[in-house]
């Protein structure tokens, strides 16, 4: 038999079917040719068959890399991470570019070792599922403490970049230039309702275009009805939020709504074709659509995310459904560069509904990067550019992780106003003009300081980018239509080499542990090593603390200077909302809109552009003011910086420095492991700082709304004569007698929130170092198996992840 095909075998845990290959006469060549179906026949087991045709998926990537790049063929060369694409893909690739030689969006960069990290990722992981199969099942510490080790080494990246616009602003053009696919978004975009959600992400099961579609609850949408009856019975056609029900109502009725009641509007029959949206189970409420082309799937999802009314075959007769649509997700097949992130299209604002109004906080709060994609011929004066910005900055800062905001004008390639018309007159005008609005945008964002007490000027950047130019390179080269830039950052967000490196490094750690606790002996060693770790530990946890009661200690001050401008100003603020001095016809609407969306309202002064405010976070804005500057110093969503001024990051047992000397060396294994314990604890932990310092921020704005929720069910119940007055004073009542409670009460929440999430730290740090020194220096390992081939494996896996990550720095 092979050689080859032998080792291979070997090497991926599939010894058994040898025999099988051997029989049927696979050699080399015939190895990587191998079909679907003849691998059903060689490894007829679900389970070996899926890791066969992914190994083999990876080893073909390896084999290609070393075909194009001669030079990477032996082991001391570099290798770029896989990033091939599929023949399809190639043929996407190849309609996109026509005859052109244009550039592949930028690789990954090259990285010392003879595998790509995928295969060692792959590698490692099938190592330990070996490994965690063999230790004994017998009840004991620490075979059950390697076995949990083992279960959460599992990691998943997954990077989200919220993209703003408004429709005509060329987001769909640039998302198709960007991840190199001509018609994969259609123009105009899938989506002309502007409370539908649209995520797009890639495939990474299968080569088909699939959509996802999540559906609103029943119980939700018989709220809307009921508001939407109510509200139309009592209010003119010549109304705005008429208008909209009147369009969301019939895109799903027709014209059965206006003679029928929200009982009858729940009739099943209605949701005949969409049987989803009536299940309770969230999971069960969607609807899965799959294409080989792009265009046939967004043509399934049409009705799902507008109303088309410029379909031929539309003759009032079609049902819409996007009113009852929460989000679509679209699974897109050979998108590399979507691999580990995922592009949200979003609309400018929340939403009334619940539901879909919470899903847009939590994207906007997920996202690491926000896209604004506006006209470059409105870029400086864009007011929905910036009113964007304003009020989603802080969700989307303090209350979120966004560390970068891009600010991306589309249409660069524009040259009308050129007095030079030659190619080179023509291109220096585009640059030249492209400098200008940047200039010009960068020169606004610095005017906007309560935007800037969220987001830094260094996270701030401007793109000048020509879809247009990009593809045909008319005037400009690639690098100048700036979308080369684009790609280039997001290959480095789609870059996995921290995770896998830190999963690598875990493994390395665990094994280390083992081999380290299967020797016995050095009781007296351990014993010292122990007594120095502890010691240190306190030491290191006293740091903590420290810096964390000064912490609490700022909050509270800027908190209770926050309390006393609100308590100062509440009855001020509620005025302008519910009396302003310019109210326009017919406020009474807007008010009654306000109380029944318990807040939430739009101004008469942005009916053109529908953007919803809210009255809670009014209230509450002189509160999260006073600890924005305190709040971005303690929790900055930089990269580089750490939470509660570093100190998390700096805390160190030392074991790093330990198992370099050599009276520690009967040790050293399990400094190893402690040392690589200590990385992921802290990885850890910032994690799970991150998602709680979101809720803590959203605290103040969350009680205050609980303190307003009496006034809003009272106000919502009157009717009749002077509604109005009525209404207003009920509000201005509640304000008056609630303000000296209402304010001190959410600034007890922030910091009862914040003590528990400090305490939490402290906790898990102590316990879960704790836990590792005590299993690692004080129990043998003397019923578990040896695996000094597997941690060798491992180590030289880690030692060239770790030198090209030193390599990067």
């Amino acid at each position: 038999m092979n050689e080859f095909v032998r080792d291979k075998l070997t090497e991926w845990g599939l010894q058994v079917w040898i025999e099988k290959f051997e029989d049927e006469g696979v050699d080399e060549e015939s190895f990587y040719n191998l079909e679907d179906q003849e691998i059903a026949e060689l490894i007829p087991k679900v389970g070996p068959r899926t890791k066969f045709k992914k190994r083999l998926k990876l080893l073909k990537v390896h084999k290609e890399q070393n075909t194009a790049n001669p030079d990477t063929a032996d082991a001391s060369a570099q290798v770029i991470p896989s990033t091939s694409r599929t023949s399809n893909e190639g043929k996407r690739r190849s309609d996109l570019q026509g005859e052109s030689n244009q550039q592949q969006p930028p690789t990954k960069k090259q990285r010392p070792g003879s595998y790509s990290e995928e295969i060692i990722l792959a590698d490692v992981k099938e190592i330990m599922g070996r490994v965690l199969k063999t230790i004994p099942r017998k009840e004991n510490n620490l075979n059950d403490f390697l076995r949990r080790k083992i279960h959460d080494l599992e990691t998943d990246k997954r990077e989200v970049v919220g993209v703003f616009g408004n429709t005509g602003a060329g987001k769909s053009y640039l998302i198709n230039a960007i991840i190199g696919l001509k018609n994969f978004l259609p123009s105009g975009g899938i989506s002309a309702c502007t409370s539908v959600l649209i995520k797009v992400e890639a495939n990474m099961q299968n080569s088909k275009y699939e959509a996802i579609v999540e559906f609103i609850t029943k119980e939700e949408w018989r709220d809307e009805l009921w508001f939407s009856k109510n509200f139309s019975l009592e209010n003119g056609e010549d109304d705005t939020e008429y208008k909209d029900i009147v369009e969301k109502l019939s895109a799903l009725y027709g014209e059965d709504w206006k003679e029928k009641s929200p009982d009858d509007l729940m009739d099943g029959k209605y949701f005949k074709k969409i049987p989803e949206f009536l299940q309770s189970n969230e999971e069960l409420r969607k609807k899965i659509f799959t294409a080989d082309e792009a265009e046939k799937l967004f043509k399934s999802l049409i009705r799902y995310t507008r109303t088309n009314t410029d379909d031929p075959e539309d003759e009032g007769t079609r049902t819409w459904y996007w009113p009852l649509v929460k989000c679509v997700t679209i699974k897109v097949p050979d998108a590399d560069l979507l691999k580990h992130v995922t592009l949200v299209d979003l609309p400018g604002n929340g939403d009334t509904n619940k539901s879909r109004d919470n899903m847009w906080k939590t994207i906007i709060g997920s996202c690491s990067t926000i896209w604004i994609v506006t006209d470059i011929n409105r870029a400086g004066s864009a007011k929905e550019a910036w009113e964007i910005l304003k009020d989603a900055c802080s969700y989307m800062g303090n209350g979120g992780q966004c560390n970068e905001i891009h600010f991306i004008c589309t249409k660069s390639d524009g040259h009308s106003d050129a007095k030079d018309t030659s190619a080179a007159g023509i291109r220096d005008f585009i640059l030249k003009r492209n400098q200008q609005a940047k200039a010009k945008v960068k020169q606004e964002f610095n005017q906007l300081k309560e935007v800037k007490k969220h987001v830094s000027e260094k996270s701030f950047k401007v793109f000048t980018v020509s879809s247009v130019e990009f593809l045909n390179h008319k005037y400009l080269n690639q690098e100048e239509t700036e979308i080369p830039k684009l790609q280039e950052f997001l290959q480095e967000l789609n870059d996995c080499h921290k995770e896998t490196l830190n999963y690598v490094s875990g493994a390395h750690g665990i094994l280390s542990l083992i081999q380290g606790a299967s020797r016995g002996g050095g009781a007296e060693k351990k014993k010292s090593v122990c007594t120095i770790l502890e010691t240190k530990m306190k030491d290191e946890l006293q740091k903590v603390r420290n810096q964390m009661v000064e912490t609490y200690e700022d909050f509270k001050r800027c908190l209770n200077e926050g309390v006393e401008k609100s308590e100062h100003s509440c009855e001020t603020v509620l005025e302008s909302v519910i009396n302003p001095r310019r109210p326009g016809g017919g406020f009474h609407k807007t008010l009654k809109y306000l109380v029944e969306h318990n807040g939430i309202y739009k101004a008469e002064k942005n009916r053109a552009t529908r953007k919803p405010k809210n009255l809670n976070m009014k209230l509450s804005s002189y509160l999260t003011e006073s600890i924005d500057e305190k709040f971005k110093e303690t929790f900055p969503n930089e990269v580089n910086c750490g939470p509660f001024n570093g100190k998390i990051n700096s805390f160190s047992l030392g074991t790093k420095r330990m198992k370099m000397k050599p009276e520690y060396e009967d040790v050293k294994l399990q400094l190893e492991f402690l040392n690589a314990e200590e990385d992921k604890m802290k990885k850890k932990l910032i994690k799970v700082i991150r998602e709680r310092k979101k809720r803590i921020y959203s605290s103040l704005m969350t009680t205050v709304e609980e303190s307003m929720q009496k006034c809003y069910d009272d106000a919502k119940v009157i009717r009749g004569a002077n509604s109005l007055i009525n209404m207003r004073e009920t509000m201005r009542k509640h304000v008056h007698d609630s303000k000296h409670n209402m304010f001190k009460n959410a600034k007890k929440v922030m910091l009862d929130q914040l003590r528990d999430l400090m305490n939490d730290i402290l906790k898990d740090l102590k316990v879960t170092m704790q836990e590792s020194i005590d299993l690692s220096l004080k129990t043998d390992g003397d019923s578990i198996p040896d695996f000094t081939v597997e941690l060798g494996k491992v180590k030289n896996h880690y030692e060239e992840l770790k030198g090209s990550a030193e390599e990067d720095q």
